[in-house]
């Protein structure tokens, strides 16, 4: 199994939910079992999405994938995000 993590800043919130919502479709054609969104206590347009894979490979061609880089772009997401995989 492989965790992901992707932290960035979005422009506002609600509207980068609505996107991210929309996309759950692409999230498990993608390989994602699981997923979970949290907020920044301090900073609630700081976010922190977690994903798991069933390996690291499914994971990073899910991220590499060019209709998620539109995704994020429709979203509002801010600078670039920092992704991180865990076994």
């Amino acid at each position: 199994m492989a965790i992901s993590h992707i932290l960035h800043r979005v422009a506002e919130y609600d509207g980068w939910r609505k996107v991210y919502d929309s996309v759950a479709d692409m999230q498990k054609e993608g390989g994602a079992t699981q997923e979970s969104v949290h907020r920044m206590a301090d900073d609630p347009d700081n976010v922190l999405i977690i994903h798991h894979f069933d390996c690291v490979e499914t994971a990073k061609a899910y991220f590499a994938r060019a209709d998620l880089k539109d995704a994020r772009q429709r979203a509002g997401v801010q600078g670039e995000r920092r992704i991180e995989f865990f076994e």
